[in-house]
């Protein structure tokens, strides 16, 4: 104790101009400004719903699918901004007010989260937190890197891994019940965009994916969304931008991500890191969005490393961690006066949240060993003399015994005692709609983005009139079999490698599915049936030129059945490489190993096609089972040979014919029977579909390691009966 003393009354001496929260207060302009004296008081309970007291107005709109909720309003005690603030950004001209939104109380009781491994010496990464959010408010989990933030918002929200334990409860609305879908929105830190799509095209198509009901009624959604967070300037601009067009800035990325979850106009709103690599500009136009939101009801959650003085004075609550532990828990303006009584004031002229994350922040250990034999002139590094341990065990151990603590234990028992509304789920759009509407705008993105198909396009064009007039002028003769059978080789197997240029855009086509899949937009299933119907016209658009090009540039036969067949026969063998494009994208989502990948299958499928040996001369189980017979080149060439020879006969010397299977048996191992050609065709296409099937297979089980929101708070429920 003494040494947490001494360690208190230095940073006290280096911090001289800041005695107390009241003289930090230059004028009455200042931003923190509060009622005289109200800094020392607990939290208040003015913002305590009482169910049986709510006098609420339920309203239905006619012709529409969602039901408006006026509550009493927010009370005026929260925290909220002075005169010196700025204020909330105006709606534009012509535009109505942003609808009310029924919110919902979260609370969270002792609550412990456990990854094994997660940290080097203790397992427990969140340490009986306890808190709560209530509606038309920001929640803000404030902490340094690697104290439990984002891992305690999941929690909350019910999105741990399974790796991860939960103990302790989760309430909504005083229930110890799950969240079903569309009650809350999750946004991830990172953000997943299709950049192809204009903003409002991409919510569009959000709320196509996700809401029930006709198209006509999700466009009113739609622009509610786009004028909640300021998107109206930017709604028709391409996210990823066009050529030398800019596309939208982090700050506008991450407004419109919050709005893809708001075309589901959710009670609760959890999000990782909003202001994640933005500009001071960017993340107080944020803020200000958010605080907008807040104000029509919703719940608003989420994590920050660090803020401005503007940012931090927009903020309602603050849970304050570090290393997994709650230093505090209150209003914001509350915490300042926290770290007072603790014996850490905060600085005149520094911000709040730099100077909270200066206190408990071990990080700032490495700067004092490193400047404790440098001699500050000025004073500048004065305050780092604080030993951040100590200044932790502090805190802690004020807040456990102040009367904030007592104030959040006693919120929570009322915000538990009696269950308040049930939230119930707005119903999800069919899986017939879903894949309709993926499609399309699968179609309309790939139509627009150069790397999908029309490279390919290009690529195939450029090498198949490289292949045709290097392998033209063989002519019908038997010399000719030997330059066919080769030029078919190069053809099928090259243009499965050029093929691989397509991965950079089969990556983010997946991890667009992984983000949309997280906050069950659609599945697995819908996902597959919408990227092969709308890759099956691009796949023609390339099999149907380069198959023409190739056939008569080296002098097939020149009948109308065989060329298409053997457009047919090339655009199977493409559907299958895209199969399998998708099977490796999906178990590594790296471009170099993807593409190593790749290529390394492509060229043993090469090697064991029948070209370079035949085909039943292969050594050893291995080169012939299983290789050969799941390389999709050999049945592919196979059927091209078979198309174009068997049924031909080639006359050797002046009386003696031979038939073309008898001519293609050295050089190339074939099937005599006439309809062996579509027997290839068929293991084509159950070669495609094998292919998806296990794509199927890696999505469920890689994407779905998250459990359902039902399951994981029945385990965590299931797990604290036991541990009690």
């Amino acid at each position: 104790m003494e040494e947490i003393q001494s360690q208190s009354e230095n940073y006290r001496s280096s911090s001289s101009s800041a005695s107390s929260p009241a003289s930090r207060v230059p004028s009455s302009n200042f931003f923190y400004l509060r009622k005289p004296g109200s800094l020392r008081q607990p939290i208040s309970f003015e913002d305590s719903p009482e169910w049986e007291d709510t006098d609420i107005d339920v309203r239905v709109e006619e012709g529409g699918d969602s039901i408006n909720i006026a509550t009493t309003p927010v009370s005026p005690s929260l925290s909220k901004l002075n005169s010196g603030s700025l204020p909330s950004p105006p709606l534009p001209e012509g535009s109505t007010s942003v609808r009310k939104i029924a919110g919902a109380s979260v609370v969270w009781k002792d609550l412990t989260v456990t990854i094994k491994g997660k940290r080097k010496y203790s397992d427990k990464v969140v340490k009986s937190s306890n808190g709560y959010a209530l509606p038309g408010t920001i929640t803000v989990i404030m902490g340094p890197a690697k104290s439990g933030k984002s891992t305690l918002l999941r929690a909350i929200a019910g999105r741990l891994p399974r790796s991860a334990r939960m103990y302790g409860e989760v309430f909504v609305n005083g229930a110890k019940s799950h969240m079903p879908y569309g009650s809350y929105g999750f946004v991830e830190r990172e953000i997943t965009l299709i950049g192809s799509l204009t903003v409002r095209e991409f919510l569009y198509y959000s709320a196509l994916l996700q809401l029930p009901g006709f198209f006509c009624q999700k466009k009113s959604i739609v622009e509610d969304a786009i004028h909640a967070m300021s998107l109206g300037d930017c709604s028709n601009k391409l996210i990823g931008g066009y050529c030398y067009m800019k596309g939208l800035s982090n700050g506008e990325r991450r407004r419109v991500s919050i709005a893809r979850e708001l075309v589901m106009r959710p009670h609760i709103l959890f999000i990782d890191e909003p202001l994640y690599h933005l500009d001071s500009v960017s993340a107080l136009l944020m803020m200000v969005t958010l605080k907008k939101l807040a104000s029509t009801g919703c719940a608003i959650i989420f994590t920050i490393y660090q803020s401005s003085t503007e940012v931090f004075g927009l903020f309602d609550r603050i849970c304050l961690l570090s290393n997994g532990n709650t230093l505090f828990f209150g209003e914001t303006l509350a915490c300042l006066q926290h770290f007072s009584n603790a014996g850490f004031p905060c600085p005149i002229m520094q911000s709040p949240s730099d100077h909270f994350l200066r206190a408990i922040n071990t990080d700032f250990d490495k700067i004092i060993a490193m400047c404790k034999n440098w001699q500050d002139d000025n004073g500048d590094f004065s305050s780092v003399n604080m030993d951040t341990a100590v200044a932790i065990r502090t805190l802690e151990a004020t807040y456990k015994s102040s009367a904030d603590a007592a104030a959040v234990e006693t919120m929570i028992l009322r915000l538990t005692e009696k269950e308040g509304p049930v939230l119930k789920s707005k119903g999800k759009a069919g899986t017939a709609t879903r894949i309709a509407v993926l499609t399309w705008r699968s179609l309309l993105i790939m139509s627009r983005e150069w790397k999908y198909y029309w490279l390919r396009l290009i690529l195939y064009m450029i090498f198949t009139l490289s292949v045709g007039t290097v392998f033209s002028g063989s002519g019908h003769s038997l010399s000719s079999v030997v330059t066919k059978v080769a030029a078919i080789f190069v053809f099928v197997s090259f243009t499965a490698l050029l093929s691989i240029s397509g991965v950079p855009a089969v990556i983010k086509e997946v991890e667009v599915y992984t983000s949309e899949e997280s906050n069950h937009h659609f599945g697995a299933l819908v996902f597959l049936f919408g990227q092969l119907l709308s890759s099956i016209p691009f796949l023609f658009l390339i099999s149907i030129p380069s198959s023409v090009v190739f056939y008569f540039l080296i002098g097939l036969r020149d009948e109308f059945s065989l060329l298409m067949y053997f457009m047919l026969n090339f655009f199977m063998c493409l559907l299958v490489n895209d199969g399998l494009m998708l099977v490796v994208v999906s178990l590594s989502r790296d471009v170099f190993w993807s593409t190593l990948t790749l290529v390394s299958v492509q060229v043993v499928m090469m090697l064991s096609a029948g070209y370079f040996r035949i085909r039943n001369a292969l050594p050893g189980p291995v080169w012939t089972y299983p290789i050969s017979y799941i390389a999709f080149h050999t049945y592919s060439i196979q059927g091209l040979l078979e198309n174009e020879y068997i049924g031909t006969s080639f006359a050797v010397g002046q009386v003696r014919t031979i038939s073309g299977y008898q001519a293609l048996r050295s050089a190339y191992d074939i099937s005599p029977d006439k309809n062996s050609k579509w027997q290839n065709l068929l293991i084509l296409f159950l070669m495609a579909v094998g292919y998806r099937i296990l794509v199927f297979v890696v999505l469920y089980f890689r994407v779905g390691k998250k459990k359902s929101i039902h399951n994981i708070f029945k385990c965590n429920r299931d797990t604290t009966n036991n541990a009690r």
